[in-house]
């Protein structure tokens, strides 16, 4: 078994000083040892895979204990702080908070804890889709193009507003990878305009 004391500042000007003493009169308190720090000076919007707590997710092992400050250094999200709980709980590890007194193990009461924070993180997610549709239709409703194809758009206008120019550079004997270089646009776009359009290609 292993104890872990994980700090997560967001910024230089922080300090884990004050973090690393409030885990270590827990700690105390508690009659346990901490035998790794992890500690890192990083935003929570950073990907957890890229965040030294996401290494330590998938080193734990049963029995670990995982102490934090609060439980908002965990994660950004209620999401984010469901998943990480979710995979302590999962390798039969230990999540404790101090700020908010969590004490997450294989016990009952955290299972009924993990099941609370579950329907939350869940209710979460609807209300998420339920906002991205909602915003989706109030765009679609004044007329407004949602996605990438404006940018392939106005690369088709270019070319069509271009047709005879391009029809007289074939004629040339200009190749197709020059053209496309005169227009600034890819020999692929430049292709498919011209097979749209009847051109030999």
């Amino acid at each position: 078994m292993s104890i872990y004391g994980y700090i997560r500042v967001s910024s230089n000007k922080q300090t884990v000083e004050h973090q690393r003493y409030e885990i270590k009169q827990f700690a105390k308190k508690n009659h346990l040892f901490i035998d790794k720090w992890i500690e890192e000076t990083i935003s929570s919007r950073k990907p957890l895979q890229k965040r030294k707590l996401g290494l330590l997710l998938e080193e734990l092992q049963g029995g670990d204990i995982l102490i934090a400050c609060e439980i908002s250094r965990l994660g950004r999200s209620l999401l984010e702080v469901m998943h990480i709980l979710e995979t302590c709980l999962n390798k039969s590890c230990q999540v404790r908070t101090i700020k908010e007194n969590y004490h997450l193990g294989n016990d009952i009461q955290s299972k009924v804890m993990a099941f609370a924070f579950g329907l939350a993180a869940e209710i979460e997610r609807q209300l998420i889709s339920q906002r991205t549709k909602s915003s989706l239709a109030n765009i679609r409703a004044t007329g407004k193009r949602l996605g990438r194809p404006f940018a392939a758009q106005s690369k088709k206008l270019k070319l069509a507003k271009n047709t005879k120019r391009i029809q007289k550079l074939l004629q040339k004997g200009l190749s197709k990878s020059q053209i496309a270089r005169i227009l600034s646009v890819s020999r692929s776009t430049l292709r498919r305009f011209l097979l749209r359009e009847g051109f030999i290609c």
